[in-house]
């Protein structure tokens, strides 16, 4: 079992929540403000250590087995599992935006910085 921070599509009602394989949410949860928010395309969010935003998501304790067999293989290419900071001080892991993608997804124009919501949902709420 591992906690894990869902900010986007993993959460209740969102398209890779079935990928969870009914595993039930601990809690909802904000991550510590160290983060740049980012939408990318407009399809998912990433979050990436190198800001100051606080980030709204849901923390579940999932078995390593549905992380690895469900979970992983369902995330964009872009991202990768990484160990992040909860507002509380403890940590868990998450999807984090690659290192790597972080200047050519700025360059090319598909990533806007949606830091100031630090919430997916209020971002496709607003995008409507």
């Amino acid at each position: 079992m591992a906690l894990i921070f869902l900010n986007g599509g993993g959460m209740r009602g969102g398209p890779l929540h079935a990928q969870l394989q009914g595993t039930p949410m601990v809690c909802r949860a904000r991550s510590a403000a160290r983060y740049r928010y980012f939408s990318v395309r407009g399809k998912f969010p990433a979050m990436h250590e190198s800001g100051s935003a606080s980030v709204v998501g849901e923390l579940y304790d999932l078995p390593l087995k549905v992380l690895r067999d469900h979970l992983v293989p369902a995330e964009p290419a872009e991202l990768e599992i990484g160990v992040i900071e909860l507002e509380d001080g403890s940590a868990a892991l998450a999807t984090v935006l690659r290192d790597a993608m972080v200047d050519p997804l700025l360059q090319s124009g598909d990533i806007q910085d949606i830091s100031y919501l630090g919430d997916w949902r209020e971002f496709l709420h607003r995008e409507g």
